[in-house]
This record gives structure tokens, C-alpha cells and sequence, in this order.
């Protein structure tokens, strides 16, 4: 009996089912090498790709990789590729991946309303689209995103400067599956002063699904956001409304109940309005909540910390940064917080290592205490949970920025 070539014995089907039983990225490489046909097959089931190719490649890209589900052409921003990505490559994309659903456009100054229009009629089955710090897209090109991938689950336009109300009300008549929305402002003077009330509360009517909104420094939100998130968002998980200076304690009340078993991540530093009361009720309500930051909230006292319940708190993270609070505060938050792995107390004139020591505080022995340094220093520690705090999809590989990386101003958030 003659000898049989492996591959007259084995159907494409077949050699795809051993394609996919291989767990080592090496080991898929290697099957690539066998033969043609054998690099075709791998080649077609590869599901995700980080590139840097002009419209030539691209094309040919798309040609090998026809399955390809995750793209990644996101650029550095200290060492951006020269020219970069362009309109044409993006018509290039919107032509060649029909099954595209995650586009990783982070950073990529030169698009335009032209090219991001083209991704909104050839990409219907996006799902997930970061245009971080892409400056030159206005509401025109965003609402066509809007029209044209109304499966769209996760969108991040940090650093878009020029968006405005338009571009969400676009989301919210179009994008009713949007989970996670990323707005925060710029890094300078214009920090997403376009967006408002009317724009986040039609988004949040449409888009119940919503677990994740970041409105960093967006100074025209206020409390009329926060109670239509209230009322219509009750799966929101991570919120972040630093700098939202005119949200008061009835807006973070309604919230507090309405969130009281998603809230798991909230920050509201620089929120001046927000006191003992409303703060309270989130510590007390929301019991699943792991990171706090509520920095330079000058009317929050120890008061805020007392009468919390028997329940213990599942705060891992918290930034206090209140100059009204003492070590009587913090030792009413230690003895409800036993996983607490990071809090910060470094402009709390109240609470020195020295006081704490005195008033005989026990802080959990895996506890970072950050006493002193300056505000604005990045910390490592802090960025390390963050990232582990915060939510992510556990089906994607590729890591996309949301933030300056996620930022918390350092770093995370």
C-alpha cells in the first residue's frame, strides 16, 4: 500500500480543527510553514492583527486575512510612523475586513471626517471603535459612524475636541447596544466644552446597556446627566465625572440608589458641590464598589464615614485628598474596609503618618498609604490597580488605551 500525502487525506475542515486546538502563538506560526495551503489556512483564520502598512499592504493584508476580526493601527504618541494612517487607508479598511468588529484607531492625527465616514458605510458590524486624540473629527464624520455600525458596543473620542452634542445624539437615536463611552477632555484648555446635558441625557435614554462613561473635565455636565443616568442606566458600572463642577449631593443620591449593585468604579475629584450627605449614601448603597476617588471635594468631613452599616465595604481603592477630613474619617473607613489595597491622603493637613501612628490606626498589612507628594505625580501603584479595577473585555486580546492610559491625570481613570 503506497503512502499518503497528509494532505489528501485531510479536508480544509479538518485541518482548521487542529488549527484551532493549538494554544501556543509559535506552535500556529509553525503550521503556517508546512505548505501553501497550510499558510492560507492560517492565514484566513487569524482572527487579530496590529499593523503599520499604507493602502498597497493593506490590501494585500486583507486578501490573506479575510477572517480578521480585531485591528489595531493605533500610533504613539511621542513616536508616531511616517505618514501615518490617512483617509485612503481607512477606505482601504472599510473595503477589505466586512467582519471587522474592533478598530484601534488611537492617536491617528491625520483622518478626517472623509475617512471615518467611509469606516460608518463599509464596517455595519463594528463593535468596538477608539478614535482617542484623532483631532480633526467633528460631529459630520462621527454621526456617519453612528448611522453606519449601529452595533456599536464600545466608542472613546478622548482628546476629540471639536465633538459636540450632535455626535450623541447621533449614538442615541442610532447605537442603542453602547456599553462603554469614553469622553474625556483634552489634556489643555478645551476640555470637551462642547459636550452637555442634552447630549449625555439622550444618550443615556437610549442606550440603557451603558456600564461605562467617562466625562473627565466635561464642565457643562451637570446634575440633570446624572439623574437621567439614574433613571435609565442602572447597569452603569464605572463612572467618572472629575471636574463636573456643577454636580450637587440630589443628583449623586438618585444615582447612588438607582447603581447601588453595578457601581463599581466612580470618580468625582474637583466635584466642589458634592458633600457628607450624597457621599454617604454611595459608601453605604453601593456595595460592590471598589474604587473611590473623591479628591479636593472640600465639604466632605469624617461625618461622611460614620453610621456606614455592619456590612464591610469591598474598597480597594480610595482617594480622600480632603482637606476637612482627620484620622477619626479614616479609621471609620479602616474598620469597614479590610481589602483596601491603596488609599491616598495626601491633602488631608488632618492625616500625616504621624497622627495616624499616634491614633494607634491599623491599615491592612497589603495597604499602600500614600502620605505626602504632590497631586499631579503620576503612581505607579495607583495606575497597577486601576487596571485591574477597571472593566475590559474578556474576549479581546488587544489592549486598547481608553486614556491617557485611562487616565486618573496619573495615568489611569
Amino acid at each position: 500500500m503506497g503512502s499518503l500525502c497528509i494532505n489528501e487525506v485531510l479536508r480544509d475542515d479538518e485541518l482548521r480543527s487542529i488549527l484551532s486546538r493549538l494554544e501556543d502563538d509559535k506552535d500556529k506560526e509553525r503550521f503556517g510553514l508546512v505548505c501553501k495551503r497550510w499558510l492560507h489556512l492560517q492565514s484566513t483564520e487569524r482572527k487579530k492583527l496590529s499593523v503599520r502598512a499604507g493602502p498597497h499592504m493593506l490590501r494585500k493584508i486583507a486578501a490573506r486575512f479575510s477572517r480578521l476580526v480585531e485591528l489595531d493601527l493605533s500610533q504613539s504618541v511621542s513616536r508616531s510612523f511616517y505618514p501615518g494612517v490617512t483617509d485612503s487607508d481607512l477606505a482601504v479598511i472599510a473595503d477589505g475586513f466586512k467582519s471587522l468588529k474592533l478598530l484601534n484607531l488611537q492617536n491617528c492625527k491625520g483622518i478626517t471626517d472623509a475617512g471615518i465616514a467611509s469606516i460608518g458605510s463599509g464596517l455595519c458590524s463594528l463593535q468596538s471603535l477608539d478614535l482617542s486624540y484623532c483631532r480633526k473629527l467633528t460631529d459630520k464624520g462621527l454621526s456617519a459612524v453612528a448611522e453606519g455600525c449601529q452595533d456599536l458596543r464600545s466608542l472613546h473620542l478622548a482628546g476629540c475636541k471639536s465633538v459636540t452634542d450632535g455626535t450623541l445624539q447621533a449614538l442615541s437615536k442610532n447605537c442603542h447596544n453602547l456599553e462603554e463611552l469614553g469622553l474625556q477632555g483634552c489634556t489643555n484648555l478645551n476640555k470637551c466644552s462642547n459636550i452637555g446635558d442634552n447630549g449625555i441625557s439622550s444618550v443615556s435614554k437610549s442606550c440603557s446597556s451603558l456600564k461605562t462613561l467617562k466625562l473627565l473635565d466635561c464642565y457643562k455636565v451637570g446634575d440633570k446627566s446624572i439623574l437621567s443616568l439614574a433613571k435609565f442606566c442602572k447597569n452603569l458600572e464605572t463612572l467618572i465625572i472629575g471636574g463636573c463642577r456643577d454636580i450637587s449631593d440630589e443628583s449623586i443620591k438618585h444615582l447612588a440608589a438607582s447603581c447601588k449593585s453595578s457601581l463599581k468604579n466612580l470618580r468625582m475629584d474637583w466635584c466642589l458641590n458634592i458633600s457628607d450627605s450624597s457621599l454617604s449614601c454611595i459608601l453605604s448603597q453601593c456595595r460592590n464598589l471598589e474604587a473611590l476617588d473623591i479628591g479636593c471635594c472640600e465639604e466632605v468631613t469624617d461625618a461622611a464615614f460614620q453610621d456606614l452599616g455592619e456590612v464591610e465595604l469591598s474598597l480597594k481603592v480610595l482617594k480622600v485628598n480632603c482637606p476637612k477630613v482627620t484620622v477619626v474619617g479614616i479609621g471609620n473607613v479602616l474598620e469597614k474596609c479590610a481589602s483596601l489595597e491603596y488609599i491616598d491622603v495626601r491633602s488631608c493637613p488632618h492625616v500625616t503618618q504621624a497622627s495616624c501612628e499616634e491614633a494607634g490606626l491599623q491599615f491592612p498589612q497589603c495597604c499602600k498609604v500614600n502620605f505626602a507628594g504632590c497631586l499631579f505625580e503620576p503612581d505607579v501603584m495607583l495606575d497597577a490597580l486601576f487596571l485591574i479595577l477597571l472593566p475590559s473585555d474578556s474576549n479581546v486580546d488587544i489592549v486598547i488605551s481608553i486614556v491617557p492610559p485611562l487616565s486618573i491625570n496619573l495615568g489611569l481613570w
